[in-house]
């Protein structure tokens, strides 16, 4: 979702709320709307007024009515997701996958609905209009996203549980497990990472590693410091098998 033009790169949370000002304190025409977005949405992000709506339905309010205003020439989308961001960050919502919906706009078809939503709306800005729909789109992109990481969270523990298992049968320290996950949920482990995350030698880690290559549960691929550890003909088939089975995420508001 790359938007070039002479929008302010790089900008930190603090900066994003004054810069949004500086550029609606520039526009002639509208003023109704710039004061009533002052006076609500950028007000309210920084904790000055009382507001009793939930964050998640103010901040998506924020980013619709700010790209409705649309105060730059390229870039509006991408500065009305950071407020939306910012003002759910405020609430002290800091976690990336609870505070933006950049990740799941990124998923197949949802970049697509993202912009057939705001179509939907209208170019102009118009506080009157119904906006129930936009607001469920946005409520089912955080829903949906949590969904994803709590399954992630679940699958990754149940791959670990039956790597556990794995390793105590054959005998293996209970180390190694670790560097297996790697494997199974990402494909790959390298020797750096495994020995940073049990907290060994480089001694120790390459003797594992080796020793996990010999017995066919890993094969090396590459040579020296681009060497890294994929799954052997010997690696548990069960750990795989469920590390590769996401499971479906669920409309909230379907039906």
């Amino acid at each position: 979702m790359s938007e070039g033009g002479d929008c302010p790169p790089d900008l930190g949370a603090d900066h994003l709320v004054d810069q949004v000002l500086v550029r609606l304190a520039g526009m002639t025409a509208g003023g109704a709307v710039v004061d009533r977005f002052r006076a609500h949405y950028v007000v309210v992000g920084r904790a000055e007024v009382p507001d009793d709506t939930h964050a998640l339905v103010r901040a998506a309010m924020a980013h619709l009515h700010l790209v409705s205003i649309h105060p730059w020439a390229n870039g509006n989308g991408r500065m009305s997701r950071s407020l939306q961001t910012l003002l759910i960050a405020r609430e002290g919502v800091l976690a990336p996958e609870f505070s933006s919906i950049e990740a799941w706009l990124g998923r197949p078809g949802n970049t697509w609905e993202y912009y057939r939503s705001l179509a939907s709306r209208g170019a102009t800005y118009r506080p009157a209009q119904d906006v129930s729909s936009w607001v469920r789109f946005n409520l089912t992109a955080y829903h949906e996203q949590a969904q994803a990481v709590r399954n992630r969270l679940a699958r990754s523990g149940r791959v670990w549980q039956l790597l556990a298992d794995f390793a105590a049968e054959r005998g293996l320290d209970d180390r190694v497990v670790s560097a297996l996950h790697d494997v199974a949920m990402t494909g790959r482990v390298r020797r750096l990472r495994y020995e940073h995350a049990e907290g060994l030698s480089l001694q120790q880690a390459q003797r594992d590693l080796r020793d996990l290559v010999s017995t066919g549960v890993l094969e090396s691929v590459g040579r020296t410091r681009a060497r890294y550890y994929t799954e052997g003909t010997r690696f548990p088939e069960a750990a795989l098998t469920e590390a590769r089975t996401p499971k479906a995420i669920a409309n909230p508001y379907q039906g």
